[in-house]
Protein backbone atom coordinates (compact mmCIF):
# COMPACT_ATOMS: atom_id res chain seq x y z
CA UNK A 1 0.00 0.00 0.00
CA UNK A 2 1.15 3.56 -0.68
CA UNK A 3 0.06 4.76 2.76
CA UNK A 4 0.80 2.43 5.65
CA UNK A 5 -1.17 2.04 8.86
CA UNK A 6 1.50 3.96 10.77
CA UNK A 7 1.24 7.05 8.55
CA UNK A 8 -2.56 7.00 8.70
CA UNK A 9 -2.57 6.64 12.48
CA UNK A 10 -0.16 9.52 13.06
CA UNK A 11 -1.95 11.77 10.53
CA UNK A 12 -5.31 11.12 12.23
CA UNK A 13 -3.73 11.88 15.59
CA UNK A 14 -2.36 15.20 14.35
CA UNK A 15 -5.80 16.23 13.04
CA UNK A 16 -7.42 15.70 16.46
CA UNK A 17 -7.17 18.89 18.47
CA UNK A 18 -5.44 19.14 21.79
CA UNK A 19 -5.59 22.20 23.98
CA UNK A 20 -2.26 23.62 22.83
CA UNK A 21 -2.94 22.73 19.17
CA UNK A 22 -6.54 23.82 18.96
CA UNK A 23 -5.88 26.72 16.63
CA UNK A 24 -4.36 24.42 14.01
CA UNK A 25 -7.44 22.21 14.05
CA UNK A 26 -9.67 25.28 13.81
CA UNK A 27 -7.85 26.29 10.62
CA UNK A 28 -8.29 22.75 9.29
CA UNK A 29 -11.99 22.96 10.09
CA UNK A 30 -12.37 26.25 8.26
CA UNK A 31 -10.50 24.79 5.30
CA UNK A 32 -12.86 21.81 5.22
CA UNK A 33 -15.92 24.09 5.36
CA UNK A 34 -14.46 26.34 2.67
CA UNK A 35 -13.84 23.46 0.29
CA UNK A 36 -17.28 21.99 0.96
CA UNK A 37 -18.99 25.33 0.28
CA UNK A 38 -16.85 25.96 -2.78
CA UNK A 39 -17.61 22.58 -4.34
CA UNK A 40 -21.33 22.81 -3.47
CA UNK A 41 -21.63 26.36 -4.84
CA UNK A 42 -19.79 25.45 -8.03
CA UNK A 43 -22.03 22.42 -8.63
CA UNK A 44 -25.23 24.37 -7.88
CA UNK A 45 -24.38 27.39 -10.04
CA UNK A 46 -23.26 25.25 -12.99
CA UNK A 47 -26.43 23.13 -12.69
CA UNK A 48 -28.67 26.21 -12.60
CA UNK A 49 -26.94 27.78 -15.60
CA UNK A 50 -27.08 24.51 -17.55
CA UNK A 51 -30.76 24.12 -16.67
CA UNK A 52 -31.49 27.71 -17.61
CA UNK A 53 -29.80 27.33 -20.99
CA UNK A 54 -31.43 23.96 -21.75
CA UNK A 55 -34.89 25.13 -20.69
CA UNK A 56 -34.66 28.37 -22.64
CA UNK A 57 -33.44 26.50 -25.71
CA UNK A 58 -36.23 23.90 -25.47
CA UNK A 59 -38.91 26.56 -25.18
CA UNK A 60 -37.55 28.84 -27.90
CA UNK A 61 -36.91 26.04 -30.39
CA UNK A 62 -40.09 24.23 -29.37
CA UNK A 63 -42.17 27.24 -30.36
CA UNK A 64 -40.12 28.81 -33.16
CA UNK A 65 -38.42 25.86 -34.82
CA UNK A 66 -34.77 25.41 -35.74
CA UNK A 67 -34.70 27.19 -39.11
CA UNK A 68 -36.72 30.20 -40.26
CA UNK A 69 -37.30 31.08 -43.92
CA UNK A 70 -38.30 34.66 -44.70
CA UNK A 71 -39.29 36.23 -47.98
CA UNK A 72 -36.99 38.85 -49.42
CA UNK A 73 -40.02 40.54 -51.00
CA UNK A 74 -43.57 40.95 -49.75
CA UNK A 75 -44.49 37.30 -49.28
CA UNK A 76 -43.76 33.70 -50.27
CA UNK A 77 -46.01 32.45 -53.07
CA UNK A 78 -46.71 28.81 -53.95
CA UNK A 79 -45.62 27.83 -50.46
CA UNK A 80 -47.15 24.33 -50.41
CA UNK A 81 -44.90 23.17 -53.27
CA UNK A 82 -41.87 24.68 -51.60
CA UNK A 83 -42.75 23.04 -48.28
CA UNK A 84 -42.96 19.67 -50.02
CA UNK A 85 -39.43 20.13 -51.36
CA UNK A 86 -38.15 21.14 -47.92
CA UNK A 87 -39.59 18.01 -46.28
CA UNK A 88 -37.52 15.88 -48.68
CA UNK A 89 -34.23 17.27 -47.29
CA UNK A 90 -32.48 14.67 -45.07
CA UNK A 91 -32.73 15.65 -41.42
CA UNK A 92 -35.85 17.81 -41.81
CA UNK A 93 -38.62 16.64 -39.48
CA UNK A 94 -41.30 19.18 -40.41
CA UNK A 95 -41.83 22.37 -42.39
CA UNK A 96 -44.84 24.60 -41.73
CA UNK A 97 -46.12 27.85 -43.27
CA UNK A 98 -46.65 30.93 -41.10
CA UNK A 99 -48.07 34.39 -41.48
CA UNK A 100 -46.61 36.91 -39.03
CA UNK A 101 -47.58 40.47 -38.27
CA UNK A 102 -47.34 43.08 -35.54
CA UNK A 103 -50.57 44.25 -33.92
CA UNK A 104 -51.85 46.40 -31.09
CA UNK A 105 -53.95 44.46 -28.58
CA UNK A 106 -56.77 46.08 -26.64
CA UNK A 107 -60.19 45.35 -25.16
CA UNK A 108 -63.33 47.37 -24.59
CA UNK A 109 -63.04 47.13 -20.81
CA UNK A 110 -59.38 48.21 -20.73
CA UNK A 111 -58.55 51.32 -22.69
CA UNK A 112 -54.78 50.95 -22.97
CA UNK A 113 -53.17 48.55 -25.39
CA UNK A 114 -49.99 46.55 -25.85
CA UNK A 115 -48.01 45.40 -28.84
CA UNK A 116 -47.96 41.73 -29.81
CA UNK A 117 -46.78 39.42 -32.55
CA UNK A 118 -49.47 37.41 -34.35
CA UNK A 119 -48.37 34.08 -35.79
CA UNK A 120 -50.77 32.40 -38.18
CA UNK A 121 -50.45 28.60 -38.08
CA UNK A 122 -52.54 25.72 -39.33
CA UNK A 123 -54.41 23.91 -36.59
CA UNK A 124 -52.68 20.61 -37.37
CA UNK A 125 -49.29 22.30 -36.94
CA UNK A 126 -50.34 23.75 -33.59
CA UNK A 127 -51.66 20.37 -32.46
CA UNK A 128 -48.35 18.78 -33.41
CA UNK A 129 -46.38 21.31 -31.32
CA UNK A 130 -46.32 20.10 -27.68
CA UNK A 131 -45.05 23.42 -26.37
CA UNK A 132 -48.35 24.97 -27.54
CA UNK A 133 -50.98 22.22 -27.58
CA UNK A 134 -49.98 20.75 -24.20
CA UNK A 135 -49.73 24.13 -22.48
CA UNK A 136 -53.39 25.18 -22.76
CA UNK A 137 -54.45 26.16 -19.23
CA UNK A 138 -57.84 27.65 -20.06
CA UNK A 139 -60.17 26.76 -22.92
CA UNK A 140 -59.28 24.31 -25.68
CA UNK A 141 -58.21 24.03 -29.31
CA UNK A 142 -61.75 23.37 -30.59
CA UNK A 143 -62.49 26.93 -31.72
CA UNK A 144 -58.95 27.24 -33.08
CA UNK A 145 -59.36 24.03 -35.10
CA UNK A 146 -62.66 25.37 -36.42
CA UNK A 147 -60.86 28.54 -37.51
CA UNK A 148 -62.95 30.76 -35.26
CA UNK A 149 -60.70 31.62 -32.32
CA UNK A 150 -57.17 32.58 -31.37
CA UNK A 151 -54.74 31.53 -28.62
CA UNK A 152 -53.20 34.05 -26.23
CA UNK A 153 -50.68 33.73 -23.41
CA UNK A 154 -51.52 33.65 -19.73
CA UNK A 155 -49.80 36.94 -18.98
CA UNK A 156 -51.64 38.67 -21.81
CA UNK A 157 -54.92 37.23 -20.53
CA UNK A 158 -54.17 38.54 -17.04
CA UNK A 159 -53.22 41.95 -18.35
CA UNK A 160 -56.46 42.38 -20.30
CA UNK A 161 -58.59 40.42 -17.84
CA UNK A 162 -59.90 38.02 -20.47
CA UNK A 163 -60.45 34.26 -20.45
CA UNK A 164 -61.35 31.61 -23.00
CA UNK A 165 -64.65 32.58 -24.56
CA UNK A 166 -63.90 36.29 -24.24
CA UNK A 167 -62.89 38.70 -26.97
CA UNK A 168 -59.92 40.97 -27.70
CA UNK A 169 -59.42 43.54 -30.41
CA UNK A 170 -56.38 43.47 -32.69
CA UNK A 171 -55.36 46.58 -34.59
CA UNK A 172 -52.98 46.06 -37.50
CA UNK A 173 -50.83 48.84 -38.97
CA UNK A 174 -51.38 47.23 -42.39
CA UNK A 175 -54.58 49.17 -42.78
CA UNK A 176 -57.20 49.68 -45.43
CA UNK A 177 -56.40 52.27 -48.06
CA UNK A 178 -59.06 54.98 -48.29
CA UNK A 179 -59.39 58.33 -49.95
CA UNK A 180 -58.05 59.91 -46.77
CA UNK A 181 -55.03 57.62 -46.52
CA UNK A 182 -54.31 54.33 -44.84
CA UNK A 183 -56.59 53.48 -41.92
CA UNK A 184 -55.44 50.87 -39.36
CA UNK A 185 -57.50 47.71 -39.60
CA UNK A 186 -59.23 46.63 -36.35
CA UNK A 187 -61.02 43.36 -35.74
CA UNK A 188 -62.38 41.59 -32.69
CA UNK A 189 -61.42 37.93 -32.22
CA UNK A 190 -62.75 35.18 -30.00
CA UNK A 191 -60.24 33.80 -27.49
CA UNK A 192 -60.30 30.03 -27.97
CA UNK A 193 -57.72 29.22 -25.30
CA UNK A 194 -55.03 30.54 -23.01
CA UNK A 195 -51.57 28.92 -23.01
CA UNK A 196 -48.79 29.07 -20.46
CA UNK A 197 -45.48 28.18 -22.09
CA UNK A 198 -43.46 29.49 -19.15
CA UNK A 199 -41.55 32.20 -21.02
CA UNK A 200 -42.88 35.63 -20.13
CA UNK A 201 -41.83 37.06 -23.49
CA UNK A 202 -44.06 34.58 -25.34
CA UNK A 203 -46.85 34.40 -22.75
CA UNK A 204 -47.26 38.18 -22.84
CA UNK A 205 -46.50 39.09 -26.44
CA UNK A 206 -47.37 36.28 -28.90
CA UNK A 207 -50.79 35.37 -30.31
CA UNK A 208 -51.46 32.24 -32.36
CA UNK A 209 -54.10 32.63 -35.05
CA UNK A 210 -55.55 30.04 -37.46
CA UNK A 211 -53.81 30.38 -40.80
CA UNK A 212 -57.02 31.10 -42.80
CA UNK A 213 -57.88 33.93 -40.38
CA UNK A 214 -54.34 35.30 -40.68
CA UNK A 215 -54.58 35.16 -44.48
CA UNK A 216 -57.74 37.26 -44.37
CA UNK A 217 -56.69 39.62 -41.58
CA UNK A 218 -53.23 40.48 -42.96
CA UNK A 219 -54.41 40.24 -46.59
CA UNK A 220 -52.16 37.41 -47.77
CA UNK A 221 -54.81 35.26 -49.49
CA UNK A 222 -52.47 32.84 -51.28
CA UNK A 223 -49.13 33.48 -49.61
CA UNK A 224 -47.25 33.36 -46.33
CA UNK A 225 -44.60 35.60 -44.81
CA UNK A 226 -42.31 32.85 -43.52
CA UNK A 227 -41.80 29.12 -43.04
CA UNK A 228 -40.55 27.22 -40.01
CA UNK A 229 -38.41 24.11 -40.25
CA UNK A 230 -37.67 21.62 -37.49
CA UNK A 231 -34.74 19.23 -37.77
CA UNK A 232 -33.87 16.03 -35.96
CA UNK A 233 -30.67 17.44 -34.51
CA UNK A 234 -30.36 21.09 -33.53
CA UNK A 235 -26.58 20.97 -33.98
CA UNK A 236 -27.06 20.25 -37.70
CA UNK A 237 -29.29 23.28 -38.30
CA UNK A 238 -26.55 25.41 -39.83
CA UNK A 239 -25.62 22.67 -42.31
CA UNK A 240 -29.26 22.07 -43.30
CA UNK A 241 -29.69 25.83 -43.75
CA UNK A 242 -27.31 25.66 -46.72
CA UNK A 243 -29.40 22.91 -48.28
CA UNK A 244 -32.60 24.93 -47.77
CA UNK A 245 -31.03 27.91 -49.54
CA UNK A 246 -30.03 25.66 -52.44
CA UNK A 247 -33.60 24.32 -52.74
CA UNK A 248 -35.48 27.64 -52.45
CA UNK A 249 -33.11 29.88 -54.37
CA UNK A 250 -32.06 33.51 -53.76
CA UNK A 251 -35.51 35.00 -53.21
CA UNK A 252 -35.61 34.00 -49.55
CA UNK A 253 -33.54 34.61 -46.43
CA UNK A 254 -32.78 31.49 -44.36
CA UNK A 255 -31.66 31.78 -40.74
CA UNK A 256 -30.82 28.98 -38.32
CA UNK A 257 -31.57 29.21 -34.60
CA UNK A 258 -27.86 29.84 -34.00
CA UNK A 259 -28.05 32.99 -36.14
CA UNK A 260 -31.28 34.33 -34.65
CA UNK A 261 -30.55 33.44 -31.01
CA UNK A 262 -26.79 32.90 -31.16
CA UNK A 263 -25.73 36.08 -29.30
CA UNK A 264 -28.09 35.21 -26.45
CA UNK A 265 -26.78 31.66 -26.02
CA UNK A 266 -23.18 32.82 -26.49
CA UNK A 267 -23.67 35.33 -23.70
CA UNK A 268 -24.96 32.55 -21.46
CA UNK A 269 -21.90 30.42 -22.28
CA UNK A 270 -19.49 33.25 -21.53
CA UNK A 271 -21.26 33.99 -18.25
CA UNK A 272 -21.12 30.30 -17.36
CA UNK A 273 -17.37 30.12 -17.97
CA UNK A 274 -16.71 33.30 -16.00
CA UNK A 275 -18.79 32.04 -13.06
CA UNK A 276 -16.81 28.79 -13.08
CA UNK A 277 -13.55 30.72 -12.81
CA UNK A 278 -14.85 33.03 -10.09
CA UNK A 279 -16.27 30.24 -7.95
CA UNK A 280 -13.04 28.29 -8.34
CA UNK A 281 -11.41 31.03 -6.26
CA UNK A 282 -13.46 29.86 -3.26
CA UNK A 283 -11.85 26.43 -3.49
CA UNK A 284 -8.45 28.03 -4.05
CA UNK A 285 -8.78 30.14 -0.89
CA UNK A 286 -9.73 27.03 1.08
CA UNK A 287 -6.71 25.23 -0.35
CA UNK A 288 -4.47 28.10 0.78
CA UNK A 289 -5.93 27.65 4.26
CA UNK A 290 -4.80 24.03 4.11
CA UNK A 291 -1.26 25.22 3.34
CA UNK A 292 -1.20 27.67 6.26
CA UNK A 293 -2.70 25.12 8.63
CA UNK A 294 -0.19 22.44 7.68
CA UNK A 295 2.76 24.84 7.93
CA UNK A 296 1.67 25.71 11.46
CA UNK A 297 1.19 22.05 12.22
CA UNK A 298 4.69 21.24 10.96
CA UNK A 299 6.14 24.01 13.11
CA UNK A 300 4.27 22.82 16.21
CA UNK A 301 5.26 19.19 15.59
CA UNK A 302 8.94 19.86 14.95
CA UNK A 303 10.04 17.96 18.07
CA UNK A 304 7.69 15.05 17.24
CA UNK A 305 9.07 14.87 13.73
CA UNK A 306 12.62 14.77 15.08
CA UNK A 307 11.74 11.95 17.50
CA UNK A 308 10.07 9.97 14.70
CA UNK A 309 13.17 10.41 12.56
CA UNK A 310 15.47 9.18 15.31
CA UNK A 311 13.19 6.15 15.79
CA UNK A 312 13.73 5.18 12.16
CA UNK A 313 10.99 7.01 10.25
CA UNK A 314 12.15 7.95 6.77
CA UNK A 315 11.62 11.29 5.08
CA UNK A 316 9.09 9.63 2.80
CA UNK A 317 7.07 8.47 5.82
CA UNK A 318 7.09 11.96 7.33
CA UNK A 319 6.02 13.45 4.02
CA UNK A 320 3.19 10.93 3.68
CA UNK A 321 1.95 11.66 7.21
CA UNK A 322 1.42 15.35 6.51
CA UNK A 323 0.16 14.64 2.99
CA UNK A 324 -2.54 12.40 4.47
CA UNK A 325 -3.39 15.04 7.10
CA UNK A 326 -3.89 17.77 4.50
CA UNK A 327 -5.47 15.60 1.82
CA UNK A 328 -8.01 14.25 4.34
CA UNK A 329 -9.36 17.76 4.83
CA UNK A 330 -9.70 18.22 1.06
CA UNK A 331 -11.27 14.82 0.39
CA UNK A 332 -13.79 15.05 3.24
CA UNK A 333 -14.69 18.62 2.30
CA UNK A 334 -15.15 17.64 -1.35
CA UNK A 335 -17.41 14.72 -0.45
CA UNK A 336 -19.54 16.91 1.83
CA UNK A 337 -19.72 19.64 -0.82
CA UNK A 338 -20.75 17.11 -3.47
CA UNK A 339 -23.55 15.83 -1.23
CA UNK A 340 -24.78 19.35 -0.46
CA UNK A 341 -24.70 20.35 -4.13
CA UNK A 342 -26.55 17.22 -5.22
CA UNK A 343 -29.27 17.62 -2.56
CA UNK A 344 -29.66 21.33 -3.35
CA UNK A 345 -30.02 20.74 -7.10
CA UNK A 346 -32.62 18.03 -6.55
CA UNK A 347 -34.79 20.34 -4.40
CA UNK A 348 -33.87 23.77 -5.74
CA UNK A 349 -37.41 24.82 -6.67
CA UNK A 350 -38.78 23.85 -3.25
CA UNK A 351 -35.91 25.71 -1.58
CA UNK A 352 -36.60 28.79 -3.69
CA UNK A 353 -40.27 28.80 -2.74
CA UNK A 354 -39.42 28.33 0.94
CA UNK A 355 -36.93 31.23 0.90
CA UNK A 356 -39.46 33.46 -0.87
CA UNK A 357 -42.09 32.66 1.78
CA UNK A 358 -39.67 33.38 4.60
CA UNK A 359 -38.30 36.61 3.12
CA UNK A 360 -41.66 37.62 1.62
CA UNK A 361 -40.00 38.69 -1.59
CA UNK A 362 -39.72 37.36 -5.13
CA UNK A 363 -36.24 36.03 -5.88
CA UNK A 364 -36.90 34.71 -9.38
CA UNK A 365 -39.00 37.16 -11.39
CA UNK A 366 -40.31 35.67 -14.67
CA UNK A 367 -40.18 39.10 -16.31
CA UNK A 368 -36.40 39.17 -15.79
CA UNK A 369 -35.41 35.52 -16.17
CA UNK A 370 -38.04 34.51 -18.79
CA UNK A 371 -38.91 31.35 -16.81
CA UNK A 372 -41.52 30.70 -14.15
CA UNK A 373 -39.47 28.04 -12.32
CA UNK A 374 -35.81 27.82 -11.39
CA UNK A 375 -34.28 25.03 -13.48
CA UNK A 376 -31.32 22.88 -12.46
CA UNK A 377 -29.69 20.35 -14.76
CA UNK A 378 -26.60 18.62 -13.44
CA UNK A 379 -24.02 17.93 -16.11
CA UNK A 380 -21.74 15.18 -14.88
CA UNK A 381 -18.84 16.65 -16.82
CA UNK A 382 -19.18 19.89 -14.83
CA UNK A 383 -19.74 18.01 -11.58
CA UNK A 384 -16.69 15.82 -12.06
CA UNK A 385 -14.69 18.89 -13.07
CA UNK A 386 -15.64 20.63 -9.81
CA UNK A 387 -14.83 17.55 -7.72
CA UNK A 388 -11.60 16.91 -9.58
CA UNK A 389 -10.53 20.55 -9.29
CA UNK A 390 -11.13 20.54 -5.53
CA UNK A 391 -9.15 17.32 -5.09
CA UNK A 392 -6.24 18.51 -7.25
CA UNK A 393 -5.99 21.84 -5.40
CA UNK A 394 -6.25 20.07 -2.04
CA UNK A 395 -3.51 17.59 -2.92
CA UNK A 396 -1.31 20.32 -4.38
CA UNK A 397 -1.72 22.41 -1.23
CA UNK A 398 -0.20 19.62 0.89
CA UNK A 399 2.98 19.20 -1.15
CA UNK A 400 5.02 22.12 0.17
CA UNK A 401 4.21 21.65 3.88
CA UNK A 402 4.80 17.89 3.55
CA UNK A 403 8.14 18.49 1.83
CA UNK A 404 9.08 20.99 4.50
CA UNK A 405 8.21 18.50 7.23
CA UNK A 406 10.30 15.80 5.52
CA UNK A 407 13.29 18.18 5.32
CA UNK A 408 13.27 18.84 9.06
CA UNK A 409 16.68 18.15 10.60
CA UNK A 410 16.12 16.11 13.80
CA UNK A 411 19.36 17.38 15.37
CA UNK A 412 18.45 21.01 14.88
CA UNK A 413 14.85 20.41 15.99
CA UNK A 414 15.88 18.72 19.25
CA UNK A 415 18.66 21.24 19.94
CA UNK A 416 16.27 24.16 20.22
CA UNK A 417 13.57 22.32 22.17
Amino acid sequence: MIFGAFERMVAARYLRARRQEGFVSVIAGFSLVGIALGVATLIIVMAVMNGFRADIMDRILGVNGHIAVYSVGESIMDFDAKLAKLREIPGVVSAVPTVEGQVLVTTQSIGNGAGALVRGLRHEDVSATPWIADKIVNGSLEAYVAGEGILIGRRMAERFNVRAGGEIMLISPRGNVTAFGSVPRAHTFLVAGVFDIGMSEIDSGVIFMPLPLAHAYFKYPDAVTSMEIRVDNADNARFITQQVEAVLGPRVRVLSWEQTNGPFFNALQVERNVMFLILTLIILVAALNIISGLIMLVKDKGRDIAILRTMGATRGMIMRIFFIAGASVGVIGTIIGFGIGLAFCENIEAIRQFVERVLRTKLFSPEIYYLTQMPAKMDWHDTLAAVGLALVLSFAATLYPSWRAARTDPVEALRYE
